[in-house]
Formats: structure tokens, sequence, C-alpha cells
């Protein structure tokens, strides 16, 4: 029962609060906490809780959107729907018939779309290529076992079985009872090891039609594709997570393989344990199902790429059937940097709240917005990011006035002093958050994971509580001097068409 008084202790320290208690129960919790490192450089940090017989079990990778060569956006989201679809053993019923099928079919795709992409294309050569991209498609079909790998997961009793892919990451994550924890070393292992990228272009259509339903039909999320492609010149932050529609189309099999090789190797990817498991135990099963994982010594490219310093505000403006809608955005600095946490603070005390700055004078007193939602770290904070607003104007409100009333909130930073009291508002309401993820498997697992991966130690969890109780008004006054700077903002539009 001890651990569980830890972490009990742990969360009421948080809700009492001071600084030296902060740095009390990180050293209680890592009594918890054994880190292991493969030779081949792959990372598990296992944290051992005994409050129920299951774990989670979650994979980070250090790949997403960011990394994606021009010409393949969306390949990091390809991939994810990939790990999916099973192995040279799970899904599929004559491995060898598909062995001989796959490069066929991929190699009659990338003739088809590059005689669609020529300057004069043969209408005639193109047909008889899809049509025998067509027939390999049907062929490869009696041989799939469909959803056998997730069906594995539930007959195991695993739920929450799931992956997501943001701009700087993608993680995969599921629970299961406790006595099947090397059902998920053995299958993780494999899917890792040994992807079959079967139903690749049924795939395709999949994520193409995900396009249509989470992007195209979506308006806040069509301007802010638009919005985000202004504001950043370099990083690859301005293209689109899902992809571009003609990148989607034109990606191959060879080239998400390529995506892959490069990226999931054993020192780009680290793993985290949570739940009633015996750490011991845990690192055998590493060593025995992910030591030799292919990519040892390799190390995946560094993002050479930095964002040049804005010549001056950008403005654009989006015609759309939808209501009207505003967004600003100041460039920033990335999620490791020392100032990200007074921003992140800043973003509390802007946004977070009834009683927060932009809901009281914009929504409740001047009446100017139906909401203003915060941007910060937005689309991404592994590189330079952007902080911000998006917000919906009340009706018969211009958008120059809205904006105007933005605008004043942002200047004021500059020259008044924070309150004490919305400064101890926004850390109740961190401490409480982090109190509420304390609490659960999967809240603790997202709690490193995400930690790890931003800032490559997690127990920045606690000591950036320890920083942030020691930040002052006169620190966020300071940040807002250096971040909120005209020239450095993108201000985008959407107004109706019927105006």
């Amino acid at each position: 029962m001890r651990k569980i008084y830890v972490v009990a202790g742990l969360c009421l320290a948080l809700l009492l609060g001071s600084t030296a208690a902060f740095a009390q129960n990180l050293s209680a919790f890592e009594r918890n906490v054994t880190e292991h490192t493969l030779a081949n450089g792959m990372k598990f940090i296992i944290v051992e809780r005994d409050v129920a017989p299951v774990a989670t079990f979650m994979t980070f990778v250090h790949a997403g959107g960011v990394d994606e060569p021009i010409g393949l956006s969306g390949v990091a989201h390809i991939f994810e729907h990939m790990a999916f679809k099973g192995t040279s053993r799970i899904g599929t019923n004559n491995i060898e018939a598909e062995r001989l099928l796959i490069p066929e079919i991929d190699a009659t795709y990338s003739q088809w779309i590059r005689e669609r992409r020529s300057p004069r294309p043969n209408q005639a050569r193109m047909d008889s290529l899809w049509t025998r991209f067509q027939e390999l498609e049907e062929q490869a079909k009696e041989y799939v076992v469909s959803n056998e790998f997730s069906q594995i997961i539930d007959r195991a009793g695993g739920v929450g079985l799931n992956a997501g892919t943001g701009m700087d990451f993608t993680i995969y994550f599921y629970s299961l009872p406790q006595n099947k924890a090397e059902l998920w070393f053995s299958l993780e292992a494999e899917r890792f090891k040994d992807p079959v990228m079967r139903e690749f272009y049924v795939e395709k259509e999949v994520i193409t039609e995900e396009r249509r339903q989470v992007v195209e039909s979506n308006p806040i999320r069509r301007f802010l594709e638009e919005f985000t492609a202004v504001a950043f010149t370099a990083l690859p932050y301005r293209d689109a997570l899902i992809g571009w529609p003609s990148d989607i189309e034109s990606v191959t099999i060879a080239s998400a393989l390529e995506f892959y090789e490069r990226f999931y190797v054993p020192s780009n990817m680290f793993v985290v344990i949570v739940g009633d498991v015996d750490a011991a135990e845990m690192i055998e099963f590493a060593e025995l199902y992910f030591n030799d994982m292919p990519g040892e010594g390799v190390e995946p490219p560094i993002m050479m790429v930095e964002e040049p310093r804005q010549r001056g505000e950008r403005r654009f403006t989006i015609e759309d059937t939808t209501q009207p809608m505003l967004a600003i955005g100041y460039k920033t600095v990335s999620a490791s940097h020392p100032d990200a946490l007074a921003l992140d603070v800043l973003a509390g005390v802007l946004f977070e709240g009834r009683t927060s700055r932009m809901n009281r004078s914009l929504v409740d007193e001047q009446e100017l917005a139906l909401a203003a939602l915060s941007l910060s770290g937005f689309p991404g904070d592994k590189h330079t990011t952007l902080f911000g607003a998006l917000a919906l104007p009340n009706q018969d409100v211009s958008l120059e006035d809205l904006e105007a009333a933005i605008h004043a909130e942002f200047d004021r930073l500059k020259t008044e002093l924070v309150s004490e009291e919305e400064l101890q508002r926004v850390i109740t309401v961190r401490r409480a958050n982090l109190l509420r993820q304390l609490g659960n498997n999967n809240g603790i697992a997202n709690l490193i994971a995400f930690t790890q991966g931003k800032t490559g130690d997690w127990r920045t969890i606690f000591t950036d509580l320890d920083r942030m109780m020691e930040l002052t008004p006169e620190d966020l006054q300071r940040v807002a001097n250096i971040y909120f700077d005209h020239s450095q903002r993108t201000v985008g539009y959407v107004v109706n068409k019927s105006e």
C-alpha cells in the first residue's frame, strides 16, 4: 500500500503547496520510477502504481508533422495508421503472396501518379496503369485479415487502443491487465520492427475522407490551416498536419517506409509504463523484445531550420460562408526555453476560466465576442511557436473593433503588472490540473510522456511548479514586452461572403 500513500501525499502537497513540498514530493515520486535505456538507445520509464491490477503503455516517437519532407505533408499521420495494419505474422493469411504483390502495387501507383503529374500526361497510359493498380489491389484483399492486431488486444482485455499524430510527435497507447504486460511488449515490438504496409492505398482514401470531415467541413480548422501557412515562413509548422490533398494523393509506400526508417529508430523513441507492474520484469521484457530493434546507432535527422524574424506584421483576409472569425498570433519560443513557463502563465491570465481577462473583458463586459480562445503553443512548441487568440465576434460587432480590444489586452500586460491574485489563480489551476492527472494511470503516462518529449526530462512536471511559484508580476511583464511585439504578429480575418 506504500505507493498509494506516496501519490496521495503528493496530491495533498500540491493542494497545500509550498516550493519545498514540491521538491520533497518529486523525491518521493521518484522512488516509484525506474528508468532504463537499452544498448540501442531506446528508453523506458516505468512507474510502479499498485492501485489496480492494470497498466497503461505509451510509446512516444519524436516524429510529427514538423519532420516531414517537402511534398510529403501528412506522411507521419499515414504511417501512424499503418502501425495498426499488422505485421508479417499478424493481419495476413498468406504473407508470401502479399510480399510479392505490395511492391508491384506501389510501383504501379508510382508510375500512375508520375504520369498524372507530368506536364503533358498521357491519358491512355494513365487509364492502363490505373486499371492494373485496381486489379492488384483486389488481389491483395484476399490475403488481408482485417483488424487482427486490435482483436488480439481486445481478447486480452485491452482498452483504449489508439494513437495520435501532432506537429512534434506521434504516440501509441492502450491499457492491459497487469498479467498481460508481456503481450504488449511482444505486439509493440513486432509492429515497429516489422511493419507491413498492407491496405496502404485503402487507408489513404480513409485519410482523404478524414481530411474532408475534420478540416474541409470545419470552418475553424480551415481557417487555422490558412493561418499557420501565413504565419510561418521556414518551419514546416506552416504545412497541414493531416496533409495537403495533393501530398496525400502522391505519397507512396516507398516514401512512407523511408520516413519510418529515418525516424522510427530506438534513439528517437521512448516508452512510458504506469501501473501494477514490476520494474525489473518490465526491463527483462524490454531487453528481450526491443534490444534487436533495427536502427541501433542511427541518429534521426535534426531540425536545422530556424524560423527567421518577421520583417513586419502579416495580415490576410478570407471570404467564407461561415460566421466571421479573427486569429492573432505572436511568434514566441519553444517549450524548452526558459521564458516558456512565464508565457504559459500569461495564457492562463488571459484565457483560462470565466474570470480570465479576455473572457471578462471581451465576452462579459464589452460583449464583443462569443468566445476568445488561446492559441498558446500553436501549432506545436518544439520549435518557435505562436501565442495568440482565436475569437468569434458577437452579431453586429466588427472584426476591427474586436481586434482592437484584443490588442489592448496584450498591450496592457506591457504597462500594468498582473495582480498577485491573478497569478495565484493560475498557479492554483495548474496544481489542480496536475492533481487530477496524477489520479490515474493514463493521466500519469500522459504527463510523463509529453513532458519528457518536450523538455527531455519528465521531472520538469514538478520543477516547473517550483519555478512557477517563484514567478513575479515583473517576470510576466518582462516576457510580455519581449514577445508581444507588433511586428512579430500575424492577424487573420474570416469575413462572411454575404457581407
